[in-house]
Protein backbone atom coordinates (compact mmCIF):
# COMPACT_ATOMS: atom_id res chain seq x y z
CA UNK A 1 0.00 0.00 0.00
CA UNK A 2 1.59 3.38 -1.03
CA UNK A 3 2.21 5.86 1.77
CA UNK A 4 -1.00 7.96 1.11
CA UNK A 5 -3.12 5.37 1.88
CA UNK A 6 -5.95 2.76 -0.22
CA UNK A 7 -6.40 4.12 -3.28
CA UNK A 8 -11.11 3.94 -3.31
CA UNK A 9 -13.28 5.08 -6.43
CA UNK A 10 -16.95 5.38 -6.88
CA UNK A 11 -18.87 2.28 -7.78
CA UNK A 12 -21.53 3.52 -10.29
CA UNK A 13 -24.30 1.53 -12.13
CA UNK A 14 -25.47 2.19 -15.46
CA UNK A 15 -28.43 0.54 -17.81
CA UNK A 16 -28.08 -0.68 -21.38
CA UNK A 17 -31.89 -1.50 -22.32
CA UNK A 18 -31.99 -2.62 -25.57
CA UNK A 19 -35.26 -3.53 -27.61
CA UNK A 20 -36.37 -4.16 -31.02
CA UNK A 21 -37.71 -1.26 -33.09
CA UNK A 22 -38.71 -0.91 -36.21
CA UNK A 23 -35.14 -0.20 -38.17
CA UNK A 24 -33.59 -2.62 -36.01
CA UNK A 25 -31.73 -2.57 -32.13
CA UNK A 26 -32.82 0.28 -30.00
CA UNK A 27 -31.48 1.94 -26.62
CA UNK A 28 -32.62 3.88 -23.81
CA UNK A 29 -30.90 7.23 -23.42
CA UNK A 30 -31.83 10.28 -20.79
CA UNK A 31 -30.75 13.84 -21.26
CA UNK A 32 -28.93 15.58 -17.97
CA UNK A 33 -30.59 18.81 -16.67
CA UNK A 34 -30.17 21.06 -13.94
CA UNK A 35 -27.35 21.21 -11.89
CA UNK A 36 -25.79 18.16 -12.55
CA UNK A 37 -22.09 16.71 -14.38
CA UNK A 38 -22.51 17.09 -18.06
CA UNK A 39 -26.00 19.13 -18.09
CA UNK A 40 -27.26 18.56 -21.67
CA UNK A 41 -25.75 16.04 -22.24
CA UNK A 42 -27.56 12.01 -23.05
CA UNK A 43 -26.20 9.59 -20.82
CA UNK A 44 -27.70 5.76 -19.97
CA UNK A 45 -30.20 5.80 -16.80
CA UNK A 46 -27.20 5.19 -14.33
CA UNK A 47 -26.63 6.05 -10.76
CA UNK A 48 -23.90 4.88 -7.58
CA UNK A 49 -24.05 1.79 -5.06
CA UNK A 50 -25.86 3.08 -2.06
CA UNK A 51 -23.34 1.43 -0.08
CA UNK A 52 -21.19 -1.98 1.03
CA UNK A 53 -24.67 -3.54 2.05
CA UNK A 54 -25.84 -3.22 -1.96
CA UNK A 55 -24.38 -5.29 -4.61
CA UNK A 56 -24.40 -3.76 -8.06
CA UNK A 57 -26.94 -5.67 -9.89
CA UNK A 58 -29.72 -4.38 -6.70
CA UNK A 59 -28.33 -0.86 -7.22
CA UNK A 60 -28.90 -1.06 -11.02
CA UNK A 61 -32.35 -2.64 -10.31
CA UNK A 62 -32.90 -0.35 -7.95
CA UNK A 63 -31.68 3.27 -10.03
CA UNK A 64 -33.60 2.00 -12.90
CA UNK A 65 -36.79 2.08 -10.79
CA UNK A 66 -36.11 5.64 -9.66
CA UNK A 67 -35.26 6.92 -12.90
CA UNK A 68 -37.00 5.59 -15.56
CA UNK A 69 -39.98 3.73 -13.58
CA UNK A 70 -39.12 0.33 -15.36
CA UNK A 71 -39.34 -2.86 -13.25
CA UNK A 72 -36.36 -4.82 -13.90
CA UNK A 73 -36.21 -8.46 -12.13
CA UNK A 74 -32.50 -9.13 -10.60
CA UNK A 75 -32.42 -12.43 -12.89
CA UNK A 76 -32.96 -10.31 -16.33
CA UNK A 77 -29.67 -7.77 -15.73
CA UNK A 78 -26.90 -9.06 -17.76
CA UNK A 79 -22.70 -8.41 -17.39
CA UNK A 80 -22.00 -6.10 -20.06
CA UNK A 81 -18.83 -4.36 -19.27
CA UNK A 82 -16.99 -2.87 -16.71
CA UNK A 83 -14.69 0.89 -17.35
CA UNK A 84 -12.52 2.09 -15.68
CA UNK A 85 -13.25 5.99 -15.99
CA UNK A 86 -10.92 9.18 -15.15
CA UNK A 87 -12.96 12.14 -15.79
CA UNK A 88 -11.06 15.67 -17.29
CA UNK A 89 -10.77 17.07 -14.06
CA UNK A 90 -8.36 13.86 -12.61
CA UNK A 91 -11.08 12.04 -10.76
CA UNK A 92 -11.69 8.70 -11.04
CA UNK A 93 -14.63 5.78 -10.93
CA UNK A 94 -15.50 2.35 -11.94
CA UNK A 95 -18.68 1.56 -14.00
CA UNK A 96 -20.49 -1.60 -14.39
CA UNK A 97 -22.76 -1.74 -17.34
CA UNK A 98 -25.80 -3.98 -17.70
CA UNK A 99 -27.72 -5.63 -20.92
CA UNK A 100 -31.21 -5.79 -19.87
CA UNK A 101 -34.03 -6.98 -22.42
CA UNK A 102 -36.63 -7.56 -20.12
CA UNK A 103 -38.78 -5.16 -18.33
CA UNK A 104 -41.93 -4.10 -17.30
CA UNK A 105 -43.69 -0.74 -17.90
CA UNK A 106 -42.69 2.23 -19.95
CA UNK A 107 -39.81 4.12 -19.73
CA UNK A 108 -40.72 7.36 -17.87
CA UNK A 109 -38.63 10.50 -16.18
CA UNK A 110 -39.02 10.18 -12.76
CA UNK A 111 -37.09 12.53 -11.18
CA UNK A 112 -37.45 15.84 -13.56
CA UNK A 113 -35.23 17.85 -11.82
CA UNK A 114 -32.14 15.98 -12.96
CA UNK A 115 -33.46 14.51 -16.16
CA UNK A 116 -35.55 16.57 -18.97
CA UNK A 117 -35.64 13.95 -21.68
CA UNK A 118 -35.70 10.33 -22.50
CA UNK A 119 -36.27 7.97 -25.27
CA UNK A 120 -35.38 4.73 -27.87
CA UNK A 121 -32.34 5.47 -30.49
CA UNK A 122 -31.03 3.30 -33.03
CA UNK A 123 -27.58 2.25 -32.69
CA UNK A 124 -26.62 3.75 -35.98
CA UNK A 125 -28.04 6.86 -34.91
CA UNK A 126 -27.49 8.32 -31.46
CA UNK A 127 -28.35 11.72 -30.06
CA UNK A 128 -25.37 14.33 -29.80
CA UNK A 129 -23.94 15.47 -27.33
CA UNK A 130 -23.35 12.20 -25.18
CA UNK A 131 -21.26 12.23 -22.33
CA UNK A 132 -18.10 10.63 -23.15
CA UNK A 133 -17.94 8.34 -20.38
CA UNK A 134 -21.09 6.84 -21.52
CA UNK A 135 -20.54 6.54 -25.37
CA UNK A 136 -17.07 4.72 -23.97
CA UNK A 137 -19.23 2.14 -22.48
CA UNK A 138 -21.58 1.67 -24.89
CA UNK A 139 -18.95 1.28 -27.88
CA UNK A 140 -16.56 -1.17 -25.70
CA UNK A 141 -20.37 -3.14 -25.14
CA UNK A 142 -20.61 -3.22 -28.83
CA UNK A 143 -17.26 -3.99 -30.34
CA UNK A 144 -17.84 -7.12 -27.19
CA UNK A 145 -15.50 -5.91 -24.71
CA UNK A 146 -15.67 -7.41 -20.89
CA UNK A 147 -13.28 -4.48 -19.51
CA UNK A 148 -12.09 -1.34 -20.86
CA UNK A 149 -10.28 1.84 -20.01
CA UNK A 150 -11.29 5.36 -20.19
CA UNK A 151 -8.98 7.27 -18.84
CA UNK A 152 -9.25 11.02 -20.16
CA UNK A 153 -7.04 13.87 -20.14
CA UNK A 154 -7.05 17.56 -18.80
CA UNK A 155 -8.80 19.87 -20.90
CA UNK A 156 -11.16 16.71 -22.66
CA UNK A 157 -14.24 17.70 -23.70
CA UNK A 158 -17.07 16.39 -21.02
CA UNK A 159 -18.84 15.00 -24.54
CA UNK A 160 -18.21 12.45 -26.95
CA UNK A 161 -15.75 13.99 -29.46
CA UNK A 162 -14.32 11.42 -31.94
CA UNK A 163 -10.99 13.07 -31.59
CA UNK A 164 -10.52 12.74 -28.29
CA UNK A 165 -11.56 9.01 -27.83
CA UNK A 166 -9.71 7.42 -24.90
CA UNK A 167 -11.32 3.73 -24.90
CA UNK A 168 -9.20 1.20 -25.17
CA UNK A 169 -10.39 -2.28 -24.44
CA UNK A 170 -8.77 -4.86 -22.04
CA UNK A 171 -8.00 -8.17 -23.96
CA UNK A 172 -9.46 -11.71 -22.37
CA UNK A 173 -7.85 -14.25 -21.14
CA UNK A 174 -7.07 -16.57 -23.29
CA UNK A 175 -6.97 -14.08 -26.25
CA UNK A 176 -5.16 -14.75 -29.58
CA UNK A 177 -2.12 -12.50 -29.56
CA UNK A 178 -3.01 -10.56 -26.60
CA UNK A 179 -0.32 -7.46 -26.12
CA UNK A 180 -0.44 -4.29 -24.01
CA UNK A 181 -2.22 -1.55 -25.51
CA UNK A 182 -5.33 -1.01 -27.29
CA UNK A 183 -6.89 -4.11 -29.20
CA UNK A 184 -7.92 -3.85 -32.48
CA UNK A 185 -11.23 -2.87 -32.37
CA UNK A 186 -10.80 0.13 -30.28
CA UNK A 187 -12.82 3.61 -30.39
CA UNK A 188 -15.20 1.69 -33.09
CA UNK A 189 -18.05 3.53 -33.58
CA UNK A 190 -22.04 2.66 -32.95
CA UNK A 191 -22.27 3.98 -37.12
CA UNK A 192 -19.91 1.04 -38.10
CA UNK A 193 -21.83 -1.77 -36.32
CA UNK A 194 -25.05 -3.16 -37.49
CA UNK A 195 -26.60 -4.62 -34.32
CA UNK A 196 -25.12 -5.13 -30.48
CA UNK A 197 -24.10 -8.60 -30.17
CA UNK A 198 -26.66 -11.46 -29.46
CA UNK A 199 -26.16 -12.66 -25.59
CA UNK A 200 -28.73 -15.68 -25.40
CA UNK A 201 -30.14 -15.59 -22.02
CA UNK A 202 -29.16 -18.11 -19.79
Amino acid sequence: MSAGGRHTVPVDVHLIAVRDGEEGPEVLLSRRAGDVYASGHWHFPSGHVDGPAEDVVTALVRETREETGLVVEPDDVRAAVVVHHRAPAGSARVGFFFEVRRWAGTPTVMEPRVCDGMGWFPFGALPEPMVAYCRAGLDAYLAGAGVALHFQEPGDPVGHAPEADRLRSVPASGSAGAAPGPAPGDGVSPETVAAPPVRPHA
